[in-house]
């Protein structure tokens, strides 16, 4: 019974990882149509930024600060970039434009911070710090992360129905031109899903670098794979999706992992997203779109 509890855990702690990761896939979704798949290098940026200036002795919370504002550049630039993709070409433009930005920002990475392994600071909680549960021992890191998940999640749903401007970013998501023909500031409206979703990655990146305890260039990518599966299970676009399918990939994934094998840990999750795209391609939260002739 305690393994159980342990993987049920380690899961609905991964799972909250991912669920972080889709939300910011989530809100350039919901103004573009498409996926930004710089989205893992800017969490990596972000994070090994930290890591490296902290190491020469600067002081943690003005490290945060200049991340987070590193975040609101990286997330103004790769929308810049990716803009004119999406007029000339398409869907796939800007996927391959958001992808080879992603890839530049891990080459730069490379060549400033070194490709090996950073070690990153104890910010709220070290690895040492846990409380116990059913006699199974949980790091309070991963607690923090499920709280943060859950929070931010609370707040942009608040803020997508309550506000005048949630309600403009779900008109943009169903209708951009029908958006500029009532006078919605369209192009603002992308802009700051771009840079929200790249201060998402900023969080998401901070806290997984602060269980792992290290960063590197190829932080990330891995998880905008996962994010981005449970992000298509839950529904594209819904903030309460994201969180429950980080959570079935996460949870699923761990079991797989504890009772068959470590090395088919990955595979479930595409196993996942195959079986969730044939069987329910909208996702779980979201429902099927109705074209009129």
């Amino acid at each position: 019974m305690s393994f159980f509890l342990s993987l049920l855990l380690a899961g609905i702690s991964v799972g909250s990882i991912y669920a972080l990761v889709a939300l910011g896939l989530n809100l350039t979704f919901l103004t573009t149509r498409t996926l930004n798949f710089g989205h893992g290098s800017i969490m990596m940026i972000c994070a090994i930024v930290i890591a490296y200036f902290a190491s020469l002795g600067y002081a943690v919370p003005l490290l945060l600060i200049g991340s987070l504002a590193l975040a609101v550049f990286l997330g103004l630039c790769v929308e810049r970039i990716a803009r004119p993709a999406l007029r000339g070409g398409g869907s796939m433009g800007w996927v391959v434009s958001t992808l080879g930005f992603g890839i530049l920002l891990q080459g730069i990475a490379a060549r400033e911070f070194g490709s090996q392994a950073v070690a990153f600071p104890a910010i709220i909680f070290s690895a040492a710090d846990f409380f116990i549960v059913g006699g199974v021992f949980v790091a309070y890191q991963y607690l923090v992360v499920l709280v943060v998940s859950i929070m931010l999640i609370l707040i942009i749903e608040l803020f997508l129905r309550r506000t005048r401007w949630g309600h403009a970013v779900r008109a943009v998501s169903l209708d951009a031109e029908l958006g500029v023909v009532n006078g919605l500031p369209v192009k603002l409206i992308i802009t700051m899903s771009f840079v929200c979703s790249a201060l998402l990655a900023a969080v998401a990146g901070i806290l997984v670098a602060q269980v792992g305890g290290t960063v590197d260039p190829a932080f990330g990518f891995n998880l905008v794979l996962f994010g981005f599966v449970a992000a298509v299970i839950g529904g594209m676009g819904s903030s309460v999706g994201a969180l429950v399918g980080g959570l079935i990939v996460g949870i699923l994934s761990k079991m797989v992992a504890g009772y068959v094998s470590s090395a088919a840990e990955h595979a479930v999750a595409f196993a996942l997203l195959m079986l969730m795209l044939a069987i329910r391609p909208q996702g779980i939260f979201v429902q099927p779109e109705v074209n009129k002739a």
